[in-house]
């Protein structure tokens, strides 16, 4: 690995520790502030809004400037905005302090896979996303585990801290590592039209249809496991830990084979998220099953990813496409909302806890589909390419339905 990847990884690590493990402090930080647990409970919906609008706001502000130096300054708000949250006094200023923290979140990853991208070697875009994106799994293995008993033992305050610290880490890295002249200023109108593009658009629409599949099921996992399982609660954490650890070989998965199938290995990675999920169906209360299960889960959903975030810079068309790149992040927030509120539909209906799985395979059905038709596009698009040179006429599948 690059030490540049290196760098970003260290980044994503710190951001996906500091986005999870407040859900493992929140008993500390209600006590710590005198508030109740469903209050601070808010403070995860709070950063999931600070995800959204930062995303695309500093992506194009940060368009004048080097992608070296934007990704600097978006670090260098994450280390504010996490530092105010260790020191906040008020349940107010922690709520301000990490919609700050998060407003880095989504440009980051956004500009951060462009910025892997240019360090690998042609035709290996997806396998350095990967190991930029394996920070984050590696987050919910290490990170969040680490930092609930550490909040537990002594401070949620300390936790905050060090993932300051780890933002410093990131900076250092970025400074030295990251090369000066590691891209042109960019041009945000240029960046603006690559949103003309229907592609883009598929593959947007595929993050977040296909993505709210995982997020259906995994928004409930502890209940599924305990209600379904029969797993002990004791034992719901080391499963979670092992769903961690499948993500994150599925991320490297992904990274290895996505650039060689592409959309490909989307739609079967699609159609094996939506087995898994009818399997589990079945076979959720017999414990042994449940754990593999939830383990090929992660390991499956997560490997599409890299393949995904790739794709959608691709199919921007324009030099930089950290704009597009940043949608997608805002994209697999809106899965995450979307999975988790159809989840919750089916069980406020009383349909029980296998309802979310059979909505979750139907999200990932058709998930795949959508990814067959952005292959059907991609495919199109190269025999075009291939023709005009010639002069051969170029004819809109789409159109002649051919």
């Amino acid at each position: 690995m690059p030490r540049a990847l290196l760098a970003l990884a260290i980044g994503a690590f710190g951001i996906g520790t500091t986005e999870f493990v407040v859900m493992g402090m929140l008993p500390e930080i209600a006590d710590g502030l005198d508030v109740s647990v469903p209050a601070v409970g808010l403070l995860i919906s709070a950063y999931a809004l600070g995800v959204v609008i930062g995303a695309p706001t500093l992506t194009a502000l940060g368009v004048r400037f080097t992608t070296r130096q934007t990704l600097i300054g978006l670090m260098v708000v994450f280390v504010v905005g996490n530092a105010l949250s260790a020191v906040a006094p008020t349940y107010e200023t922690l709520a301000a302090a990490r919609v700050l923290a998060a407003l880095s979140h989504g440009s980051f990853f956004g500009v951060g896979t462009v910025a892997a991208r240019r360090l690998a070697p042609p035709g290996k875009g997806a396998q350095a996303i990967s190991q930029m994106v394996v920070g984050l799994t590696l987050a919910n293995v290490i990170g969040v585990p680490l930092g609930t008993f550490v909040a537990q033992q002594t401070s949620w305050r300390l936790v905050l801290g060090a993932v300051a610290v780890i933002g410093l880490v990131t900076i250092g890295g970025l400074l030295a590592w990251l090369p000066k002249d590691d891209a042109e200023r960019g041009s945000l109108s240029a960046e603006l039209r690559a949103f003309r593009r229907g592609q883009v658009w598929l593959v947007l629409g595929l993050t977040m249809v296909g993505f709210a599949a995982m997020f259906a099921v995994y928004s409930y996992v502890s209940p599924i496991l305990t209600e379904l399982g029969g797993i002990p609660t004791e034992w719901v954490t080391p499963v979670l830990a092992l769903f961690g650890a499948g993500t994150t070989v599925g991320t490297l998965i992904g990274g290895r084979y996505g650039d060689r199938y592409g959309y490909s290995f989307v739609v079967a990675g699609m159609l094996g998220m939506a087995a898994v999920l009818v399997a589990f169906a079945f076979f959720s209360r017999t414990p042994a099953a449940a754990v593999v299960l939830i383990t090929l889960f992660g390991t499956v959903g997560f490997s599409l990813a890299p393949v995904v975030q790739n794709g959608v810079i691709e199919a921007a068309r324009v030099s930089g496409g950290s704009l597009v790149s940043a949608a997608n992040q805002a994209a697999f927030n809106l899965a995450n909302a979307l999975g988790a509120a159809l989840g919750a539909a089916v069980l406020s209906a009383g349909l029980g806890y296998t309802a979310p799985m059979w909505v979750g395979a139907v999200l990932a059905l058709t998930g795949a589909g959508i990814a067959v038709v952005a292959r059907t596009v991609e495919l199109r698009e190269q025999r075009a390419a291939l023709a005009a040179p010639t002069g051969l006429p170029v004819v809109d599948l789409a159109v002649s339905g051919s």
